[in-house]
Order: C-alpha cells, then structure tokens, then sequence
C-alpha cells in the first residue's frame, strides 16, 4: 500500500474529522495519534467495566491495518519486521479485549503506541530535512 492509498483509504473510511495531511511522515503520525486515542479509551472503558465503543474498536483495527500495509519491508528490514510485530500485538490484544477475554494488554497496547508516536514525532524535523 502507498502512502496515497493509505491517505485516501483513511479519509474513506472515517476519521471523526481529522485533517489528513499530504506529508507520508504526517500520515503515520495522525494515524499514529488516533490509534494512541482510541486504545486510550478502550482502557480506560476497561478500567471502568464499561463497554468499548465500537468506533474506538474500529478506528483501532483500521490504524493498525493501516499502519502495518504501509511498513516497507524491503527498505525497512528489521526495523519494518518490529513494527509490524508491535501493531500485531496490539491488534491481538484489542480483540482480546473485545471477545473479554483473559489477559488482554490493552494498557501495555497504549503505551506501545504512545512511544512509537513520541519517536515518529521526535524524527519528523530529521525527515523533512532529508526529504
């Protein structure tokens, strides 16, 4: 998947009105962000023995689809093989938790993200000066 069909996959798909920008690095990093709200909510429903809401389950799952179809393995090698591990283990855990199973890390989830998100962040002035 580019980069331009992960962009218009996402804008199709619905974001809540989120601005989807044209920069590749800004994709991922609003991606990223939403992902990081939606596991957040899910916690915190959690926490408080609520229901997760649907959308914030399905904007979870659409991310991380998302994030994992634009990893380069060719390009990214070890780092892409990482990435797609780390989203993989927050998509078994979201639906872990939605099933109610047993053991579902939706905690460890969130915080996973919040790093990968403070990283792509912290590397977005490096990117824009290289591209």
């Amino acid at each position: 998947m580019t980069f331009a069909s992960a962009r218009s996959t996402y804008r199709q798909t619905g974001n809540s009105g989120v601005s989807v920008p044209d920069d590749p690095h800004q994709i991922i990093r609003v991606i990223l962000s939403e992902l990081e709200k939606s596991l957040n909510v899910m916690k915190v429903a959690n926490e408080a023995g609520n229901e997760y809401p649907p959308e914030h389950v399905n904007k979870a799952l659409r991310a991380i689809y998302l994030l994992q179809s634009s990893l380069d393995f060719e390009k990214g090698e070890d780092i892409a093989i990482s990435l797609f591990e780390l989203y993989e283990f927050c998509r078994q855990n979201i639906l872990a938790a939605f099933r109610k199973e047993e053991g579902a890390e939706l905690a460890a989830s969130a915080d996973a993200i919040s790093g990968i998100l403070d990283a792509w962040t912290e590397i977005g002035p490096q990117v824009r000066q290289v591209g």
